[in-house]
């Protein structure tokens, strides 16, 4: 449905069925991102959860690496002395700027994959390492590639993980073996990371977009509403007590409720049919 030039760094394009596509494309970087590549990644997003042909997306990349994290060598705005995620200069920082730096930047990043009202799957190709892989594990299905690695890099430079780890690692895995990534800053190779539960599949490289694809195509037609309703659930389900969870349950039925799909999917049920989901 649509194609981009194959020189630009974050490519893009909607699939007949309605999945989205977004791939890093720098690859002699392993994909690090720059301020314009996250913003446009950003985009994509929120564009995905406003438009209807969209039903599923896929963020993947080209090369052997998925993301090594925030790109650090672009100087003040981006450099070794903008800080992690890119920013103003050391010299030049006042009280604040690398908080609101961290805030505007790599937060946003990972916030519009949370947010994002479609399924988004990550198809790790290879080394996710920082915010590169606080991008991936944000994503609500995780396949990856045998030759990934997983790496809370930041130990390794003296800094505290930022764009969301200390709230993503936590949840998926449970706070000591969470500290024992983050202190130490080892790689987790693919099968290690399935086992811990951080991907859920591990397959040939040669196999990653064929997987990607299909898990796709399965999403992409199926009931699109109640999925969003279903990722918000769960997103929030270990932030609140039983009470607010059970209660923003109930209220995401009652919206499902008014939607074509869930009618489709009762009426199918009734007359024995597999029903045809149209994403409204």
């Amino acid at each position: 449905m649509s194609s981009a030039d194959p020189g630009e760094e974050v490519l893009h394009r909607i699939e007949t069925g309605g999945v989205s596509w977004i791939t890093l494309n720098r690859p002699a970087a392993m994909n690090a991102l720059t301020p314009d590549n996250r913003e446009r990644v950003i985009r994509l997003l929120d564009d995905a959860s406003a438009d209807p042909r969209i039903r599923a997306v896929v963020l993947t990349a080209t090369g052997k690496g998925f993301c090594a994290g925030a790109d650090l060598r672009g100087g003040p705005s981006g450099g070794p002395s903008g800080g992690p995620s890119g920013g103003p200069a050391a010299g030049d920082r006042v009280a604040g700027d690398v908080a609101r730096m961290i805030r505007l930047g790599a937060q946003r990043l990972i916030t519009a994959v949370l947010d994002c009202e479609k399924p988004v799957i990550a198809a790790v190709n290879g080394t996710a390492a920082g915010i590169g892989s606080h991008l991936a594990l944000a994503c609500d299905l995780v396949i990856a590639a045998e030759p990934a690695r997983f790496i809370e890099v930041f130990v390794r430079r003296g800094l505290v993980p930022d764009g969301g780890g200390a709230y993503l690692l936590p949840r998926l895995l449970g706070p000591q073996k969470a500290k024992e990534l983050m202190f130490f800053g080892d790689a987790v190779p693919a099968a290690e990371a399935e086992r811990l539960g951080l991907v859920n599949t591990v397959v040939p490289a040669d196999a990653l977009e064929a997987t990607a694809r299909a898990w796709a195509d399965r999403l992409a037609q199926g009931p699109t509403r109640a999925l969003a309703l279903t990722k918000q659930l769960v997103n929030a389900s270990l932030d609140g007590d039983r009470a607010a969870a059970l209660a923003a349950e109930a209220t995401a039925q009652e919206i499902n409720m008014t939607t074509a799909d869930a009618n489709e999917g009762v009426a199918g049920f009734l007359e024995r049919r597999t029903p045809k989901y149209l994403g409204r």
